[in-house]
């Protein structure tokens, strides 16, 4: 469930050949008893299609197009041999009747035995380990008529207005589908329902299973989780929702997907889901996101919405008999609650990609959480099988969709890139421009204005990171090899430039824009509402509302330039404005590096003779050690956390390199040795009142220990924690616990300095009733300082950005720091990940500082 140019362009493959043309679905099942025969096996190449060989065609060449060099591209199929993986029998799909994770490996050995149809590929690792598995079904391919495919497809990416005159794409271009089971690890049966279509199309010898596959190619992601499918959780190894991971991509499985998207480019995709009572099935419910083509994304996504609801309901279930409702179309049967506002979720992240048909579709009948273990096995396969079929019958339809409105779809796909490389207005949705869609109101339209450039300038770590996600994204870049104008302002040579006339406009906006205030538009979201890069990765990002880029210096880049550097004399002063500097920091402590801050705790200074240290840091973590006469004030030393906090802020902790023991009040609670720890932080999980009495005891000793240990604390929690143990004389107020999105800021002390102007809250804390020794750090910004996102007053009136407003979100004392904030938010807000740092810094050196 998914609870919420002057630009180069790229090398073009222009299309040569022209493919058998085809016709609808039928499956046929495998014969019983048919003896499979064995297939040639073959290496699939990696994963990135603008890595083929192929010559450039006359076309290309006229447009002035070189074509990719790299891996050839082969034919299909794609034949591997998968070793097997040990047996589990603690795998939780076992108990539902289900696919263990142990048996796919040897299921996709029998189905690529079946014939010429099915090829796989491991695409990555999760977090655990476990491999990751697309399986291509599709009409066999010459090597010759696989670059022609692949020409089509970069055709259609890179020159869509070519694309769309193109009578080979028309004729001849396989639609491609994507089918992505299983992200979250609890909601099993969407990859059953897929292996039991893969054998069916693998076997099918109608004329219309062979039309199909000779005018698409299927993709399918066998289990995006793994890990989650294994332990029978909602998350990944790390503790991570995959489906709310699009935009930051912190997670290996998140990478995977991101790259299938690109690389695979398609047209229609599903994302199954469950558990929700009758199947929901999207479009969804305002407000949509504002930077896709929503027109061309409604008018297909709906479309199939009602294809996959009537072969859902063609199914036969009742609710007296099954227990099944009929399948419901947010859209159309819902008023809010149900949104596509973020590109967190798999089906809208794959709209920036030139998908026109994304769905998230949630199968009926729970089966994972308390229903796992309370109801009887034989329940549980029942409801397990029904799912199974439910998710079966939504991707027929949508193969069934698809084949019936392959051109269309191509078509708009294509229209989708043309508009961003042409820099095209955004056609608002109404009843007249997205025909056969009933209910289409006001409260439907979100465009927005994109600007004609975003600037970021170079050097520092930051906007490295941010140019390089960008790059991951398939969003173009340049970079200025002279100073430059544009928009009434002077950039220096080295800035980077995003040319916003680009085929993925929409991502680049999404990434970079501030993003908007939709706190009036209604009442609740689903998930986050604001996500800006531009504003909490740390990089400056200016947007060039005008401007003409013909004639800039500028050259397309596919990797930022580095900034690591040591300067070859004295003393080296480490910026810690970024959680690389971090990480280079705690390895320095970590191997003994006697290490002094500044006094505003904002520079590092590193002795001259750690310099063959700092060199090696400076090219692993892309961070500067400048020259520095400063000699420092506080000594740091290594220092070792305990931490009750979310998967996310321990993903971040350790991305910054500092050493961290989880705890609980359980942990606590068996008996916690304190002596290898100097500073705690607390967000959740630690409750004082739950604590036996030695536990507490143990506790209040490690943090009144005369020379000091210190808790930093954040939200609710931590503040919690420290009213219960006196250790900061202040009232935590909790705003609107369904607020959140990106806030101004006002730094007022060494905790903040020096990091972005902005802040993340989810569940926003700010602090009243201070004692005398208690310092504000960082305060909410006068006025309204919700940027973008969503935050309304409680019915009551309290809670809101106005009651904020002003208000210490940041304070810290001799042994405890507050935050209000979110400064790790599911390994996002990176820009504020050094308050963090700097906070337990501070904590840690009490004990020498008194």
């Amino acid at each position: 469930m998914r609870t919420t140019s002057t630009t180069p362009a790229r090398p073009v493959l222009i299309a040569a050949l022209a493919l058998t043309t085809a016709g609808s679905l039928l499956l046929t099942p495998h014969p019983a008893g048919a003896d499979p025969k064995p297939a040639p096996t073959r290496h699939e190449p990696a994963l990135d299609r603008r890595a083929a060989q192929a010559p450039a065609s006359a076309a290309a060449r006229a447009l002035g197009i070189d074509a990719p060099a790299g891996r050839p591209i082969t034919g299909y199929p794609r034949e591997q041999v998968l070793s097997p993986d040990p047996e589990n029998p603690a795998d939780k799909s076992l108990k539902l009747g289900l696919t263990p994770y142990h048996a796919i490996a040897p299921k996709l050995n029998a189905l690529q035995a079946l014939g010429d149809r099915v090829s796989v590929e491991v695409t990555g690792k999760s977090a655990g380990g476990h491999r990751l598995y697309l399986v291509t079904v599709t009409a066999p391919e010459t090597d010759r008529q696989a670059r022609a495919q692949e020409r089509m497809r970069d055709l259609i990416e890179n020159a869509p207005a070519t694309a769309a005159k193109s009578a080979e794409i028309k004729a001849s271009y396989k639609a491609p589908v994507f089918f992505n089971n299983n992200i979250h690890g609890n909601e099993w049966e969407g990859t059953d329902a897929s292996l039991k279509l893969i054998e069916q199309l693998a076997t099918a010898k109608d004329k219309r299973t062979a039309d199909l596959l000779a005018h698409s190619r299927l993709y399918f992601n066998i289990t995006a989780n793994p890990d989650g499918r294994i332990a029978g959780t909602r998350a990944n190894a790390n503790g991570f929702d995959l489906n709310r991971d699009f935009v930051t991509a912190s997670q290996p499985e998140t990478r995977v997907m991101r790259q299938i998207e690109i690389d695979k480019q398609p047209a229609v995709m599903l994302d199954l889901h469950g558990y929700v009572n009758g199947t929901l099935i999207e479009p969804t419910t305002p407000p949509h996101g504002e930077n896709y083509e929503y027109d061309l994304f409604l008018k297909n996504t709906y479309a199939n919405a009602l294809g996959m609801e009537a072969a859902v309901n063609g199914l036969g279930y009742t609710p007296a008999k099954d227990g099944v409702e009929p399948a419901q179309i947010p859209f159309r049967d819902q008023q809010e609650g149900w949104d596509d506002w973020p590109p967190i979720f798999t089906p809208q992240y794959a709209a920036f990609h030139g998908t026109v048909a994304a769905h998230t579709v949630e199968i009926p009948l729970q089966v994972n959480n308390s229903a796992y273990t309370s109801l009887p096995v034989e329940e549980l396969r029942r409801r397990s099988a029904v799912n199974t079929a439910v998710a079966g019958a939504a991707i027929r339809a949508t193969l069934d969709f698809v084949q019936a409105r392959r051109a269309s779809l191509v078509a708009d796909q294509i229209e989708v890139f043309r508009r961003g490389a042409a820099g095209a207005a955004q056609v608002p949705v109404s009843e007249k421009t997205v025909p056969g869609v009933p209910g289409i109101g006001p409260e439907d339209v979100y465009t927005t204005t994109f600007p004609r450039a975003y600037v970021i300038p170079a050097g520092r770590t930051a906007a490295a990171r941010l140019v390089d996600h960008l790059l991951a994204n398939d969003i173009r870049v340049t970079r200025a090899t002279k100073a430059f104008h544009l928009s009434g302002r002077t950039y220096a040579k080295g800035s980077y430039v995003v040319d916003m006339h680009q085929p993925k406009r929409g991502l680049a906006n999404v990434l970079l824009a501030d993003g908007r205030d939709i706190s009036d538009k209604v009442s609740v979201m689903y998930d986050i509402s604001g996500w800006s890069l531009g504003r909490l990765w740390g990089a400056e990002v200016t947007a060039a509302p005008t401007g003409r880029l013909t004639g800039l210096p500028l050259r397309s880049v596919d990797k930022a330039t580095s900034v690591g550097r040591v300067a070859p004399h004295g003393d080296l002063g480490l910026r810690l404005d970024d959680p690389a500097a971090i990480a280079a920091l705690n390895s320095l402590l970590q191997q003994g590096v006697p290490v002094r801050t500044t006094a505003d705790g904002g520079t590092a200074i590193v002795p001259a003779s750690a310099r063959p240290k700092a060199m090696a840091l400076a090219r692993t973590h892309d961070v500067a050690f400048d020259a520095t006469r400063l000699t420092g004030t506080t000594p740091l030393h290594r220092t070792r956390v305990a931490a009750a906090v979310t998967p996310g802020e321990l993903f971040a902790l350790r991305e910054m390199n500092f050493e961290v023991t989880p705890v609980s009040t359980a942990v606590l609670n068996a008996g916690y040795d304190w002596s290898a720890t100097d500073v705690l932080m607390v967000s959740t999980g630690l409750e004082y009142t739950d604590l036996t009495a030695p536990a507490r005891t143990a506790l209040d000793a490690f943090l009144a220990k005369p020379e000091g240990h210190g808790l930093v604390g954040r939200g609710i929690g931590g503040a919690e924690l420290s009213t219960a143990t006196g250790l900061l004389a202040a009232k935590p107020v909790e705003g609107n616990g369904d607020a959140n999105g990106v806030v101004r800021m006002v730094n007022a002390g060494p905790i903040t300095t020096g990091t972005p102007g902005y802040g993340f809250v989810y569940a926003p804390v700010w602090f009243t009733d201070l004692g005398p020794q208690v310092r504000v750090e960082q305060s909410y910004a006068t006025g309204n300082p919700l940027l973008s996102g969503h935050w309304r007053p409680l019915e009551d009136g309290t809670g809101g950005p106005s009651a904020a407003a002003g208000r210490p979100s940041v304070i810290s004392g001799p042994h405890a720091v507050l935050f209000g904030t979110e400064p790790l938010f599911r390994d996002h807000p990176k820009g504020e990940f050094p308050q963090v740092a700097r906070a337990l810094f501070n904590m840690a050196a009490v004990k020498e500082s008194g």
